[in-house]
């Protein structure tokens, strides 16, 4: 039987019982914030510390002028404690093959994490949220750190590393499905868009914060980059473990599903937690809901796009040169940031858009097609000059970032909300579960491949995001097709607004599109 967080408990203990649902609300909202802020964190140190590790002894760091946002970005030779991470590390520093096996790690993690996920969603709608929340947490961050020690014990087996992303990335898998779950118990469908296109920002912010932690360390010895975001995420589980309430009935407050709920434990006769249980959907009926295997097979491409930069955005501004100079390790970490602050403001657009215009895979599929001549333009034009990079940069991550947060948050929350469901049940992290560990395969296929690409140059990589690009919004094409159809109807018909969402209820697209459902 569960009960109210230890960290609520007291805080009622203190102040009185009467806590108001919006307080609860905007707890939640936070503390899955902070949560997956420090998931994202965690996952950037290996990006930003792949120039230590395989560094090219062609290119030197010209100091003649800084940056134009401060000291942040200024031109500066990385220094560190040791004289052999100035060479790179072994097995890393091995010409070819050790960019090669940078791409086997990104790989080893991501693979894990797509395969866990599957795991994770089924697991997530089975357990306390909360408790499998913490337990991914602490784990993921003592293996992130574990990663990083490596470099204080001298380990130089590509196996230690291979082992402890995998199982990194096994634990991470945890955090998604959560999260998404515990904000779909608390939130309704009104204006879900915008709301977790806000939200989603934690995706952005995790990843310029852990870039800034993993740089920031970096001159002390590389290990450090792994340790300070790896603590960080161990942090986040405590808070996570004492004040997340995942459930609002374990608060005394109503789920926003109550009717569901209710409906599944009066038929099984049981009691809240184990009618859940019993009502919770498997993963082949939850493929069967329309729209999950369409929307999961774009954010494989989508992903695959995004996660090519994540993981190897800094190396490529670090061996790039940028108006006629390069720039150091850092520097190329600090810059990469400005991506994920044109995410922010994509997800956030894509969510208020496909709010307004009730068509979450019409919006979805136009960013990513918007994300072709930016792709063109960043490659071609990014290196004139440094203003030029960083404008090109963030429109970029707008269009690519926007239709990734949008999938996997609004989406993912309508179809494990879906009326097929008959009220049976909710899906909410086995659906997530499914879109994003179909995604995150592509997310592992992206940096492993632009490994051997960018042996031959970095047009080939972008080449290749761009066929991805396309490749994503065309797969959405059918739902594209239902929801612009059913807004044309609804312009050429107002009066008959009503029977038209009623009629959307059997449609393709039935979850992306209306309220009333």
């Amino acid at each position: 039987m569960r009960g109210p967080p230890p960290g609520i408990s007291l805080i009622k203990t203190l102040t009185g019982p009467d806590i108001s649902l919006k307080t609860f609300k905007s707890l939640v909202l936070l503390l899955t914030f902070i949560a997956y802020t420090s998931y994202h964190a965690s996952r950037k140190p290996p990006s930003i510390v792949k120039s230590v590790l395989h560094p090219d002894p062609h290119h030197h760091h010209h100091h003649h002028r800084p940056w134009p946002i401060g000291d942040l970005f200024v031109r500066r030779r990385v220094t560190t404690t040791s004289n052999s991470t100035s060479h790179g590390w072994a097995p890393f520093d091995d010409g070819p093959d050790g960019t090669a096996m940078l791409g086997e790690i990104d790989l080893a993690f991501l693979a894990s994490y797509s395969l866990g996920m599957y795991g994770a969603g089924h697991l997530g709608d089975r357990t306390d949220l909360r408790l499998f929340l913490t337990a991914g947490m602490i784990m993921s961050g003592c293996f992130v750190a574990a990663f990083g020690m490596g470099y204080f014990w001298g380990i130089h087996s590509i196996w230690y590393y291979l082992s402890m992303q995998m199982l990194a990335g096994l634990f991470q898998a945890t955090g998604w499905p959560s999260v998404v779950a515990v904000v779909g118990n608390w939130f309704g469908e009104r204006k879900r868009g915008l709301i977790m296109g806000i939200w989603n920002a934690h995706t952005s912010v995790g990843n310029i914060s852990g870039s800034l932690m993993a740089a920031s360390v970096l001159q002390h010895g590389w290990g450090w980059s792994f340790i300070l975001p790896g603590a960080f995420i161990g942090l986040a589980g405590v808070l996570v473990f004492l004040f997340l309430a995942a459930y609002p009935e374990d608060v005394g407050h109503k789920c926003p599903y109550g009717e569901r709920s209710s409906a599944v434990d009066v038929e099984g006769g049981k009691d809240g937690e184990e009618g859940r249980r019993r009502g919770a959907v498997g993963l082949l009926e939850a493929c069967r809901i329309p729209g999950v295997i369409p929307f999961a097979m774009c954010l494989f491409f989508a992903k695959l796009v995004a996660y090519t930069f994540l993981y190897w955005l800094p190396f490529y501004l670090s061996q790039t040169p940028i108006g006629g100079e390069y720039m150091s390790v850092k520097s190329a970490g600090n810059l990469s940031t400005l991506f994920d602050v044109g995410g922010i403001i994509g997800g956030i657009l894509a969510g208020y858009i496909s709010d307004k215009l009730n068509a979450r895979a019409t919006t979805a599929a136009t960013f990513m097609y918007l994300s072709i001549p930016a792709l063109i333009a960043y490659n071609k034009l990014g290196g004139i000059s440094q203003s030029m990079n960083i404008i090109l940069m963030m429109i970029t991550g707008l269009f690519v970032n926007g239709p990734y947060a949008l999938i996997t948050t609004a989406v993912s929350a309508d179809l494990g909300t879906h009326s097929s469901l008959k009220g049976d049940s909710r899906a909410l992290a086995t659906v997530t579960a499914i879109i994003d560990g179909t995604g995150s395969v592509g997310a592992a296929l992206g940096p492993l491949i632009t490994g051997f690409l960018s042996r031959n140059g970095w047009d080939l990589v972008f080449r290749m995001l761009m066929v991805g690009a396309f490749i994503a919004g065309a797969l959405l094409s059918s739902l594209v097709i239902s929801e612009l159809t059913q807004i044309f109807q609804c312009w050429r018909k107002p009066s008959s607004n009503q029977g038209r969402q009623q009629g959307m209820t059997d449609s393709v697209a039935e979850p992306l599109l209306g309220e009333n459902r």
